[in-house]
């Protein structure tokens, strides 16, 4: 066991008070529901747009990215090729709705496009996917604390839990939010400094390390196989992938909550093209990290590869080192959970305490409800944590293969709810049961990779969907007000400008700006394949 020591246990204890102390700081600024809920929609774009970075960036990838790589080298990249087209289209199309709403929900849409069986059959569906990837966040960290400290790992989930529900408790999603800007910083420096050190620490110089590596076959980031058993291939990155992370950022109430605190519709697309832009410097990063370690262990096999910045940091001996380090990796697991918690409390609270339970609830109320609710949410996210200890393999990919069984549903009725003129209540719900079906199936009885399970998933349940509508519904003689069409249509009637402060309000509508994303994203395939072909 290695020796933590007085020093890096000062480091970690005074960024987890740290924490506490300023969701206190910024739970007085709490008066209601709406306060904890969209922080008083005063949030600045920047903090919102690295809050959303940190969330779902940081997840598992400090320790599941090198992990990955290690074993399958630089083409677990394409996974994340696709960020600039994912925002693109998520701002353009998903992001108005919700925001013109003024709701914190984004079921809220579900119930005015469908009815209210798609809005509590989708918030179910957050709240048990949430709750299992959560769980997996969650045992990331406990696996840090139990490596450096030698407690047991359910100790270590009770200790981070408790942590992250006192600070978003007290908070709410202002709490979530500044916390993540923290958490970020201390992320990065964590990863500067391994970064750093590994390649000081390399046997022969970077360059000739990366061309060993290369003639080893991993340092090629852009895998062309069209083959679906494949996890990692441009084409899964680029088609299949680019449908999950639509769904992960147009249709998650953990992500686009905190947009839903910005102060102008332009300030919550900028915040999210933020991601659009640093996603993949930051991927690439943790996943060259994982290469570099394979030359550096010579490709040694490690009981979990999750690990191996921990042996690493450990055996370096540097003072205070293994204290930033964890305060890294519980900074990683923490602006996940709080943002989890908050969604969770939220979804909970609207989308069930006030629907169903009171509907008349005074935002008092509805405070203290979403506080008991995000103490419930944590205190049974606790079990499903301690199940992912016997996980094997990269914990970034198996958060990636929970999270894919969901996505489809998720996709196809926000999909077919902004596009489609005749797809109806009954109709959805009849897809919904059936791309869960086939993606079990598919998951369960094929080789095809997880990265298509959203794909599949998505096109079963819109093919339903929109077979059933029309069966048991018949057509629909006029466009629904909550489709991009029923939108333009609406704001034209209405004499509305589709513009505010020069940010398109009608979804549907590119903005100027949102160009400069396709760009990016030609520019970051064109990067990648010189960086292996100059090694």
């Amino acid at each position: 066991m290695y020796e933590f020591g007085a020093l890096n246990w000062s480091i970690l204890a005074i960024y987890l008070v740290a924490n506490i102390f300023l969701g206190g700081y910024l739970g007085r600024k709490i008066s209601g529901a709406q306060d904890f809920f969209l922080g008083g929609k005063s949030i600045p774009w920047w903090a919102i747009g690295i809050s959303v970075v940190a969330t779902y960036v940081s997840a598992l990838s400090f320790l599941g990215g090198p992990a990955w790589s290690y074993t399958e080298g630089l083409s677990v990249i394409a996974i994340h090729l696709n960020y600039p087209l994912v925002i693109l289209f998520v701002i353009t199309f998903l992001l108005p709705f919700f925001y013109n709403s003024g709701v914190a929900s984004i079921h809220d849409y579900l119930e005015k496009r469908f009815g209210l069986k798609a809005r509590t059959t989708m918030a179910t569906i957050f709240l048990v996917s949430q709750g299992l990837t959560t769980a997996a966040i969650l045992y990331a960290t406990s696996l840090v604390i139990e490596f450096i400290t030698g407690i047991n790992v359910v100790y270590a989930i009770l200790i981070v839990t408790a942590i992250a529900l006192v600070y978003t408790m007290m908070g709410g999603i202002a709490a979530v939010i500044w916390t993540d800007v923290i958490q970020a910083g201390i992320l990065l420096i964590g990863a500067g400094i391994i970064a750093y050190e590994l390649i000081g620490n390399l046997d022969a110089p970077l360059g000739e390390t990366l061309s060993t590596l290369k003639a080893a076959g991993k340092t090629d980031p852009l895998n062309w196989d069209i083959d679906f058993s494949q996890t990692s291939t441009v084409w899964s990155g680029v088609m299949a992938m680019t449908l999950f992370h639509i769904t992960v950022y147009g249709a998650n109430q953990m992500m686009v909550q905190r947009t839903l605190a910005s102060k102008t519709i332009g300030d919550a697309k900028k915040s999210y093209t933020l991601m659009g832009y640093l996603a993949i410097f930051i991927y690439f990063l943790f996943f060259l990290l994982g290469v570099l370690f394979y030359n550096y262990y010579d490709g040694k096999n490690f009981e979990d590869g999750n690990t191996i910045i921990l042996e690493f940091a450990s055996a370096l001996a540097i003072p205070g080192l293994m204290g930033i380090i964890a305060a890294a990796v519980v900074a990683a697991s923490m602006s996940s959970m709080d943002s989890a918690l908050n969604s969770m409390a939220t979804v909970s609270t609207i989308d069930f305490y006030q629907k169903y339970k009171n509907k008349d609830a005074t935002d008092a109320e509805l405070l203290k409800v979403s506080r008991w609710f995000t103490l419930m949410w944590a205190a049974l996210i606790i079990m499903p944590a301690i199940m992912y200890a016997s996980a094997e393999g990269s914990i970034l990919e198996t958060l990636s293969k929970v999270g894919s069984y969901f996505v489809g549903a998720k996709l196809a009725l926000y999909g077919l709810g902004i596009f489609s003129k005749h797809t109806t209540e009954r109709g959805v719900l009849a897809g919904v049961v059936v791309g869960f079906i086939a993606v079990w199936y598919t998951a369960t009885q094929t080789t095809v990779a997880w990265p298509w399970y959203c794909a599949i998933g998505g096109a079963l349940t819109s093919i339903v969907a929109i077979a059933t509508s029309l069966i048991m519904d018949g057509k629909q003689a006029e466009w629904s007000e909550y489709t991009i069409k029923g939108q333009k249509a609406l704001f034209a009637a209405e004499g509305r400008a589709e513009k505010e402060n020069g940010w398109y309000v009608v979804p549907g509508k590119v903005d100027k700006a949102s160009y400069g994303l396709i760009v990016f994203f030609v520019l970051s395939i064109v990067a990648l394949w010189a960086f292996n072909a100059m090694i």
